[in-house]
């Protein structure tokens, strides 16, 4: 205590706060060695870390905007490709429409040809028909207009020419005689209606 108080006596009130200059000198000599220290090998690590933690920050900001990025471009594609996926499902809708009425043309023109040649054939079998009955009924009746001439003669026609003739002329006025309506003409050929032959002397 004394010798504090003596060295407080001499130097003034300052010796309390300010170390002595020796203590100055090794403080800023050790200050400088540990700064150097640092400097020379902890803050270039220091900075290394930084930087690769800087570099790494900016290849994560990197990548997700690179992200962005493609999910934009990927949303774009996806909607080109709905509206082409849109646009080729309409095509084929017409195309389809369009094949479709062509198909049911065709159906129907194939429809009428065929009705046509099924008209064709039918009105050429009823014509057909309508001769074959013409001759079959030409021939009976005058078959039957032979057999009442020769019952109205009472012989036989043995002339061909002569009973052809008798036929044809009966056959002609025959058809032109106009129809009666409602009313049907009986053809009968049993012996009840049939004049009896005269019997010769």
């Amino acid at each position: 205590m004394l010798p504090l108080a003596a060295e407080g006596g001499q130097g003034g009130g300052t010796a309390f706060i300010l170390p002595p200059l020796y203590e100055i000198f090794w403080a800023a000599v050790v200050l400088l060695l540990i700064l150097l220290v640092v400097g020379r090998y902890a803050l270039p690590r220091l900075y290394a870390v930084l930087d690769e933690r800087a570099r790494r920050i900016q290849e994560g900001l990197d990548l997700a905007d690179k992200a962005k990025q493609d999910q934009a471009d990927a949303e774009k594609r996806a909607a080109r490709l709905v509206d082409e996926a849109r646009r080729e499902a309409a095509r084929i809708r017409d195309n389809a429409q369009s094949e479709a009425k062509e198909i049911v043309a065709q159906a129907r023109t194939d429809a009428q040809a065929e009705a046509a040649g099924i008209v064709e054939g039918a009105q050429r079998q009823i014509l057909a028909d309508k001769q074959a009955a013409q001759i079959s009924l030409r021939t009976d009746v005058g078959m039957l207009a032979s057999t009442l001439a020769e019952r109205i003669v009472g012989e036989q026609l043995k002339d061909t020419a002569l009973s052809e003739r008798v036929i044809d002329r009966f056959l002609d006025e025959l058809e032109a005689m106009p129809p009666v309506e409602g009313v049907d003409a009986p053809v009968t050929t049993g012996s009840a209606s049939e004049p009896a032959p005269e019997e010769k002397p």
